[in-house]
């Protein structure tokens, strides 16, 4: 079902905000999750690529880097970063995955953790983030170009 920012899906208890949250992607979304039923602050959220632990999403993959660069700051500093603290991020990958360049091993983290370590998050100037996000890019993975086709459903048959 399409989906739009700030769609929220209620299914018994648990409540689901859509954030579209561009730079990894221009259609990228994060999910943030809240249980009724312990509270009605949001729980956590899954960040796909847009946060991960230890870093942010490549901007170059699907986009201009300059251009993808400066919508996942726009999608960090005014969504993601604007929820609490204490709020569990959940991203879409961690150490190993080429979409990010440094990654940590641990699959979880919260926005308060990342906010003072990601050193990424740490650069909240626009023009210094996208910077920082075109510099070092590592090589694009084998068949990344198949694998966005796919992805974003222009492609039927798994690459």
């Amino acid at each position: 079902m399409p989906v739009e920012d700030g769609d929220e899906i209620t299914a018994g208890n648990t409540v689901i905000k859509v954030l579209h949250t561009p730079g990894h992607t221009p259609e990228h979304i994060s999910l943030v999750v809240t249980d009724r039923a312990r509270g009605d602050e949001p729980w956590f959220v899954l960040t796909g690529h847009t946060l991960m632990v230890g870093d942010v999403g490549r901007t170059e993959l699907a986009s201009e880097k300059e251009v993808g660069a400066g919508q996942l700051h726009a999608s960090l500093f005014t969504k993601i970063l604007q929820l609490p603290d204490e709020i569990e991020v959940y991203p879409g990958a961690y150490s190993g995955s080429v979409c990010g360049r440094s990654l940590s091993g641990k699959p979880s983290s919260t926005i308060g953790f990342e906010g003072k370590y990601n050193k990424a998050l740490r650069i909240k100037e626009k023009d210094r983030f996208v910077s920082f996000m075109t510099e070092n890019i590592p090589e694009p993975p084998e068949g990344f170009q198949d694998i966005r086709a796919y992805n974003s459903g222009h492609r039927k048959d798994r690459p």
